[in-house]
């Protein structure tokens, strides 16, 4: 009776191109013993993502209010133009 093979999955291949034995050892069923700095990693790229997201925010803020601010201006020496008779 052969062994039933299981599929490798796409993020298998990932761990094999950056490691190939620790690729089999995760197929082996073996624990990583880095999973506290996998875990922290993690959690510091979500937090730089939510920075990231964050500033992009206030970059889109920041070029609207500069948008408004020309308007404002064009609006006001438009108004000074007309006022004048020019």
């Amino acid at each position: 009776m052969t062994q039933r093979r299981r599929p490798i999955r796409a993020s298998e291949i990932g761990v094999y191109l950056y490691c190939a034995r620790a690729w089999m050892y995760q197929r082996l069923g073996y624990v990583s013993q880095a999973t506290e700095r996998l875990r922290d990693g993690t959690a510091q790229h979500q937090a730089h993502a939510r920075l990231v997201r964050r500033a992009n925010l206030w970059r889109i803020l920041g070029f609207g209010f500069a948008l408004l601010g020309l308007a404002l201006l064009a609006a006001w020496l438009a108004l000074a133009l007309v006022q004048r008779g020019g």
